[in-house]
């Protein structure tokens, strides 16, 4: 397995290209417009900086980086000759539906399609093709280039051995992969997002504030980042979508989103991607800036 292609240049698509690309592979990153292409390439660039100033890669390993990396716009031609897909578009079951349709009738019989959905039914998405059998769900956590974990989830039928193919790959990777079954939110999320949801509710209910809240968890549970501060991290977009999946999924009114967080998001405020949240963030914390804490 050699040929890796990523659709979407977003945070998690570009650093799953940029995951891929410094372990040698040859990465076609997809995307709708070259302006995303570009702001996706741009992301690598500047992270592959920061990891040369920090002497945790040379000036040699960058640039092996970006040349293993070529993109498209156009989405038959940036899969044909993949040995795996790594679809990485927004969190919506349509768009990816969609996606892996296209993908079923242009890919080689003998290419693996995988999903870094975070919530979304692998099942679901297998049933888009003819070949269930070969599609597996990839759930990186972000920032991609650093976080250890990859949730790889079995779809109904997914095989024993894409299953393996997809476990040992992810080790070259550097990555510790944990295979999981397909309920609504996989483990992280399904552990992660009520928490998320109930540090809202706490705010909403008015027992402290967003500061107070991120302390008490930090300082006495030691998380390396409060919870209000993970989910403007995250995106209120991306936490309201992953609860609406497994509110759906399970029917229990225990992952039914926080009214504020519902509010939050149709008011535009979504986190550190659109400059405000719960915290107030200025031009050089967005998003591609608050990974420098980590890269």
């Amino acid at each position: 397995m050699k040929n890796i292609a990523v659709i979407g240049a977003g945070t998690m698509g570009n650093g799953i290209a940029h995951t891929f690309a410094q372990s040698g592979f040859n990465v076609q990153l997809i995307d709708i417009s070259d302006a995303s292409l570009k702001r996706g390439i741009d992301t690598i660039t500047n992270n592959l900086d920061r990891m040369v100033a920090k002497e945790k890669i040379s000036e040699t390993q960058k640039n092996d980086t970006l040349s293993n990396i070529t993109t498209f716009t156009d989405m038959t031609e940036g899969v044909k000759n993949a040995d795996l897909v790594v679809e990485a578009a927004t969190e919506n079951s349509e768009l990816k539906l969609k996606i892996f349709k296209q993908l079923d009738e242009v890919c080689s019989a003998d290419t693996i399609l995988a999903t870094n959905t975070s919530s979304i039914s692998i099942t679901q998405i297998a049933a888009a093709t003819s070949r269930p059998k070969q599609v597996i769900g990839m759930h990186f956590m972000n920032p991609v280039p650093i976080m250890k974990l990859v949730e790889i989830i079995r779809g109904y039928n997914t095989s024993d051995q894409v299953t393996k193919t997809i476990m040992d790959l992810s080790k070259k990777l550097g990555k510790d992969p944990v295979e999981v079954n397909d309920y609504p939110g996989f483990v992280a999320n399904r552990i992660l997002m009520p928490m998320l949801n109930e540090s809202i509710e706490t705010l909403y209910n008015g027992v402290a504030g967003v500061t107070e809240i991120d302390t008490v968890m930090k300082l006495g549970m030691a998380h390396p980042m409060g919870p209000l501060q993970l989910a403007d991290f995250i995106g209120l977009d991306v936490c309201l979508s992953i609860l609406n999946v497994m509110y759906d999924g399970f029917k229990n009114p225990k992952y039914a989103p926080c009214p504020l967080l519902v509010n939050m998001v149709r008011a535009g405020k979504l986190g550190v991607k659109s400059g405000e949240g719960f915290y107030d963030y200025s031009e050089s914390r967005k998003a591609e800036n608050v990974s420098k804490q980590f890269l």
